[in-house]
């Protein structure tokens, strides 16, 4: 037989133990617990700040004045390796050929269309020049610039993929570039000759109709945002005739539908007969999975291509930053495009490279108090955090911002409250009954949408470079 003469062993056998262990005391001890734990849960910023209005049969119509402007829309392409192509249809965005769906017509037009490539710096139209085709950017980014007063040149704007200019020499031959066009990187565009559309407008009728209905509408009067014109007299004396007037509106106004966001919760009998203490098991897994929906309901409220905000914006609220990063005059030319902004939303990621941005031309954003939380402002609009706003793999993004309330003709969230089993406005859970296994089934469901009342009450900046 060995005997463990170490000094470690004769110490521990000269010692007795004199209490009880912690190991054997912790069994007799009540543990304190965490409730569940989620790190899906973010601000929800924009589920916090939209203005909720009641909707009553699940639908909210959004009724405006007729308007004469025509689309202004993105165009896209088909690329076949080095080779792009525009879709046919796609060449119904444009202004002019909005709302003419004749399919032979419009593949007419595209089969005409000749690609250019073109590299960094390369001047693509010269300001006074004269204008014979349509230019329509399949890829790439192009600066708009003009004269200023003082003979200095200025920024008209920033074109990116989808876009287009020159569309007024298809019909107008005495058309000219009104600003020179210079490319600030490579890419790849499409051009369709003056020549080319008149030869096929000349074989045919239907499009020659559509034309002409097009130049009518766009010789009646409208103010300066495509609205009918109201007939008005001021600074009159005596007994003038005053113009008479009345205020028309949209034939077909759009209507948005409550979307849904849905989940069965199942719950065992036994875990909710015999482990609800501390905790009520089926109050924890409920909690957990309305967390789950608010998320996913913010979500959609930014990337739905039915209401998402991503996708409402209007294309002539759509601009692109000057350089790449956010700059205060990127966020200036972003929140001028509206009246009472009330909120800018970027990604974390993207405020972090607004506030590089700022601090590279020796700015730094306010701060404001938002429900006693202090947060990052610029010209006293909040810019909150959503990590919703997706980043591309190129680390792009986008900024938005927005005008919110129906009294301000702004955006809006949509849902209906008063709903069966309510567990939270607009949020129903629904015992669904027990299964043969003993199996408790509840349907979670919210129901919800966004309208913008107006074009302007939303705007986005795309393409806001946030890498280092």
């Amino acid at each position: 037989m060995t005997v463990d003469s170490s000094p470690e062993a004769r110490t521990a056998q000269a010692v007795p133990q004199q209490s009880l262990s912690t190991a054997a005391a912790r069994n007799l001890a009540t543990t304190t617990k965490s409730v569940p734990q989620m790190q899906e849960i973010t601000s929800r910023w924009l589920l916090r700040m939209l203005p909720w209005v009641e909707t009553k049969g699940g639908a909210y119509r959004v009724n405006r004045r007729l308007r004469h402007t025509v689309g202004d829309g993105r165009i896209e392409f088909v690329q076949e390796g080095a080779t792009v192509r525009v879709i046919p249809r796609e060449l119904g965005e444009l202004a002019l050929l909005r709302g003419f769906e004749d399919t032979g017509v419009l593949t007419a037009l595209a089969e005409r269309c000749t690609q250019r490539d073109f590299a960094a710096g390369e001047v693509l139209a010269e300001r006074g020049s004269p204008a014979d085709r349509i230019h329509i950017i399949a890829h790439g980014r192009v600066t708009q610039t003009s004269e200023g007063r003082y003979g200095d040149e200025i920024g008209i704007a920033v074109l990116a993929d989808g876009a287009h200019f020159g569309e007024n020499a298809l019909l107008d031959a005495d058309a000219r570039h009104d600003c020179t066009v210079t490319a600030e990187t490579a890419g790849v565009l499409l051009t369709l000759s003056r020549a080319d559309f008149a030869r096929v407008q000349a074989s045919a009728p239907g499009l020659q109709a559509h034309i002409e209905r097009f130049s009518s509408a766009a010789h009646k009067p409208q103010n300066k945002h495509g609205e009918a014109a109201i007939p008005l007299s001021a600074g009159h004396f005596g007994e003038a005739d005053l113009p008479s007037a009345f205020v028309d509106y949209e034939l077909k106004p759009r209507e948005y539908e409550l979307s849904v966001a849905q989940t069965v919760l199942r719950v065992h009998t036994r875990v909710a007969d015999l482990y609800n203490g501390p905790m009520n098991q089926t109050e924890e897994q409920l909690r957990l999975t309305v967390e789950a929906l608010r998320e996913r309901q913010e979500y959609e409220l930014i990337n739905n291509r039915e209401f998402g905000l991503l996708h409402n914006a209007d294309f002539k609220q759509r601009i692109q930053p000057r350089s790449g990063p956010p700059t205060p005059d990127d966020m200036d030319d972003l929140l001028c495009r509206r009246r009472g902004t009330k909120l800018f939303l970027a990604h974390p990621r993207t405020i972090a490279a607004i506030g590089r941005g700022f601090s590279a031309c020796g700015l730094y954003p306010d701060n404001v108090d938002l429900g006693g939380q202090t947060v990052p402002a610029w010209r006293g609009v909040p810019i909150l955090p959503c990590n919703k706003i997706p980043i591309s793999k190129e680390q792009t993004s986008s900024i938005i911002a927005m005008r919110t309330g129906e009294e301000n003709q702004g955006v809006i969230g949509l849902r209906r409250t008063g709903l069966p089993d309510e567990y939270e406005p607009g949020l129903s859970v629904r015992f669904m009954g027990i299964n043969e296994q003993a199996v408790v089934s509840y349907l979670v469901s919210t129901y919800y949408s966004a309208a913008v009342l107006l074009p302007d009450a939303l705007g986005v900046m795309e393409n806001v470079q946030i890498a280092r």
